[in-house]
């Protein structure tokens, strides 16, 4: 994986289930992953490897959606060589869904 989350940056996301009450669009993204037409947004972590996030396949926007990915799997893939990607925190702040233009709320 490019570019993996330091485990500060982890440590900032909120836990499983404590922004539930925030609605979609409201929700801050605070990682992006990315390779090819894939992206996944990261709102949640379980603090060990499960995400809660919105992911994008294959420039897929009908069939996106929210729901839950490991970490352990993001850092499975690799396309051709190629690994996933994840945006630098100097140029990736949390933000708020809603202000993410892939992610069609």
């Amino acid at each position: 994986m490019w570019n993996e989350p330091s485990q500060e940056r982890l440590a900032r996301i909120p836990r499983l289930y404590e922004t539930e009450f925030i609605p979609l669009k409201d929700k801050l993204i605070y990682l992006h992953f990315f390779i090819g037409g894939c992206d996944w947004y990261i709102a949640e972590f379980d603090g060990d490897d499960l995400f809660f996030g919105y992911a994008i396949l294959n420039n897929d926007f009908d069939c996106a959606e929210w729901g839950y990915v490991s970490f352990s799997d993001l850092k499975e893939i690799s396309i051709h060589g190629i690994e996933i990607d994840c945006e630098l925190e100097e140029f990736w702040p949390p933000t708020p869904a809603s202000q993410i233009p892939r992610i069609k709320i």
